[in-house]
């Protein structure tokens, strides 16, 4: 069986697209054994935090460490759970028909392109194929992830685009798949999911079964808790809780270590005096229930911008204090 070869606290850097911020993902212990449990159990991993306390590089961050493919999905209010598995472009198919009705209207309605002297027969024939539904079906995440061949030879069929692979990885030993912010969709779309994921199998509209083959994937599916799941997809699941450290000393040691790991150019007393800020700031956000509370994401924000705003490490210490509010405090009532 596969297994994640990093250690606690080791570092990854992540690619990223050119002018997008670094992104380092430092391996925590739990990660590590939540990820192994996954791959043996054969079962989705659900990572619940609050926003901004890596989630979703902790996915990018396994196929990387175990050097497989990678494919993703953001959900969003409209995603139906066949989004997830397969798209059907109606909107395309219907195009390709009515482009071929302006140019030959005399030709059946749903004919093939003109040909002079072609029987009606065979132009019948050539516009079935041409409009067949399987010409439209594009692969989407699992589909990647059951079948990354199967998937490749259909997105070439169909015009779709094919994944980029991660630098040193390959399908062919197993593929990640990341479906992020599942919260956002409605209840029926993880629910929709159980019985690919159960069963390894789905079926698109007008094709044949799909089936998992090779190494079975590692889908590790992501919440921030705007929406309760449904108790059968969660059960189905094994689950990771992110939580940032609650107190002031442990949650410092925890950002300091992270922040040299991404900033290892800033001096200690810098990123010290960042998280300090960043706890007293949280700590009266959570008092007063204003969220979004801050958190990792918007320390290295800070960490960030004050590295480049301030030439001179001497002067990063006042930077720090003049910017502090507009990375830690989003709540309207926090800028009180």
């Amino acid at each position: 069986m596969q297994r994640l070869t990093a250690k606690p606290g080791d570092n990854l850097d992540l690619p990223t697209a050119q002018g997008a911020p670094e992104q380092v993902h430092v391996f925590s212990e739990n990660e590590i054994i939540a990820i192994d449990t996954a791959l043996a159990a054969r079962r989705a991993l659900l990572v619940r935090g609050e926003p901004g306390t890596g989630k979703t590089q902790l996915a990018l961050a396994a196929a990387l460490a175990l050097k497989r493919g990678f494919v993703s999905r953001v959900v969003d209010s409209r995603t139906e759970s066949r989004d997830l598995l397969w798209h059907f472009d109606a909107v395309a198919r219907l195009a390709d028909a009515q482009v071929h009705g302006a140019l030959h209207p005399g030709a059946p309605a749903h004919g093939a392109p003109h040909r002079e002297a072609a029987p009606v027969q065979d132009c019948k024939v050539s516009v079935r194929e041409r409009l067949a539904i399987e010409n439209f079906i594009h692969p989407r995440p699992l589909w990647w992830a059951f079948d990354w061949q199967g998937a490749e030879a259909q997105a070439t069929h169909a015009g779709s685009a094919v994944p980029s692979k991660l630098p040193g990885c390959d399908p062919k030993n197993g593929v990640v798949v990341l479906i992020d912010e599942i919260d956002k969709a409605e209840p029926d779309v993880p629910n929709g999911l159980l019985e690919a994921l159960g069963t390894g199998e789905f079926t698109p509209q007008g094709m044949a079964a799909i089936t998992a083959k090779g190494v079975p994937p590692l889908v590790i599916v992501t919440t921030n808790e705007e929406r309760t799941l449904p108790d059968a997809f969660v059960r189905r699941c094994l689950v990771l809780h992110l939580r940032l450290p609650e107190g002031r000393d442990d949650l410092v040691e925890f950002l300091v270590k992270r922040g040299a790991a991404h900033f290892p150019d800033v001096k200690e007393e810098i990123l010290k005096h960042a998280a300090n800020l960043l706890w007293e700031d949280r700590d009266k956000a959570k008092r007063e229930h204003w969220p979004p509370y801050p958190g990792q994401a918007e320390f290295m924000d800070l960490i960030r911008a004050v590295r480049d705003l301030a030439d001179k490490p001497k002067s990063r210490k006042a930077e720090l204090d003049k910017i502090a509010g507009f990375a830690l405090r989003k709540n309207p009532g926090a800028s009180s």
